[in-house]
């Protein structure tokens, strides 16, 4: 049609029902209504963006939790998807809050130049990664959790119960309390006790085999999709599972090394005032990308001889060591940038603003 307008929408995402609207070039709202988070109420709400003009971009809330699989099926679509930050609470309190006005905010966000950022594609051998990783750290943190249990009742137990475990490595203590037999009423503390160290124990040792089976479904695949990466000094299959994840599948949406850095919490942060002039370490960011850096870090400072006189170096002209590791993690970012599984992505441009 000759005379149709161009129009940018915004979705606020929720569990079952996802909030549309959409505004023309100049900002005015047109419309706004819900839709059903199933494949036909996506497939609704695409008609109805449509229905109003040429849609230039959506701004989408939450790409990474319950909008994930709108922006999938938008970009499936070839709609440019925009990710949008949920409103600071200052503009919550100026304009109020309800879902109408969290739609039409995305979607004026993204007219306004606001928000540019290119979610996650979430559609390739990186997503796999990540999600078999959440299943790794809950059976890691629930691991940890359970050897901390079994070493605070050994503290609290009767001496007949302690004395017996006493000097054992956390190894050598799970196998000895998985394979006790307590006898003796539960009544009786000391059985109690005995009981508990067992079913403990055993807990342990069934999510050790979770892990070491997560391991080995998540390290060819970390091999296959970064296999550089996985070469280089301290980089290890953990690291190399974790950073790849933080960037996506399609990390050519950061546009340089420096917003790869950004992400992972590790690009300087000015801390100057008067007459000192320094930078502190960065403490927003992806904190289990962050992690990932420090642990390499930590690991070339150990072993990695470059690494070593780099620090000897920097320490000898006074720099503190958290400045140091600073330093040395926005080196690390920069390196692992440039060993990312870099795929090209055929896609619509952002939206371009006069």
């Amino acid at each position: 049609m000759a005379d149709e307008i161009s129009v940018v929408g915004g979705i606020d995402t929720h569990t079952d029902l996802h909030q549309a609207a959409v505004i023309d070039g100049i900002g005015r709202h047109l419309a706004t209504k819900r839709f059903e988070t199933t494949p036909e109420g996506y497939r609704q709400l695409l008609d109805w963006l449509d229905s109003h003009g040429e849609v230039l971009a959506v701004g989408v809330e939450g790409t990474g939790a319950y909008g994930a699989e709108i922006a999938r099926f938008l970009t499936a679509n070839e709609v440019t998807v925009v990710e949008v930050d949920r409103p600071d609470r200052k503009a919550r309190r100026d304009n109020g809050k309800s879902d109408p006005i969290d739609a039409y905010g995305a979607a004026t966000a993204v007219l306004s130049g606001r928000a540019g950022g290119i979610p996650k594609t979430r559609d390739g051998i990186v997503e796999a990664i990540r999600a078999l990783r959440v299943v790794r750290k809950s059976a890691v943190k629930a691991r940890t959790q359970t050897i901390n249990q079994i070493r605070t009742l050994i503290v609290t137990a009767p001496s007949v119960v302690r004395d017996k475990l006493r000097g054992l490595s956390s190894r050598e203590l799970v196998d000895t309390l998985a394979r006790s037999r307590p006898a003796g009423g539960l009544d009786d503390p000391a059985s109690a006790v005995k009981t508990a160290l067992r079913r403990l124990a055993r807990r342990y040792q069934a999510l050790d085999e979770e892990i070491k089976d997560a391991d080995e479904e998540i390290g060819p695949l970390v091999t296959k999709a970064a296999p550089k990466l996985i070469a280089l000094a301290g980089v290890g299959p953990e690291t190399a599972g974790q950073l790849p994840a933080s960037a996506g599948d399609n990390p050519d949406r950061l546009r340089s090394e420096a917003a790869f850095a950004h992400l992972c919490g590790a690009a300087p942060v000015p801390a100057s005032s008067g007459r000192t002039n320094r930078h502190r370490l960065n403490r927003g960011g992806d904190r289990q990308a962050n992690n990932a850096l420090h642990t390499i870090v930590l690991v070339r400072m150990k072993y990695d001889q470059r690494t070593r006189d780099y620090v000897a170096r920097r320490t000898a002209e006074g720099m503190a060591k958290k400045d140091v590791i600073r330093c040395l993690k926005r080196f690390v970012a920069r390196e692992i940038y440039r060993h990312l599984p870099h795929v090209i992505h055929t896609a619509k441009p952002l939206l371009q603003t006069a």
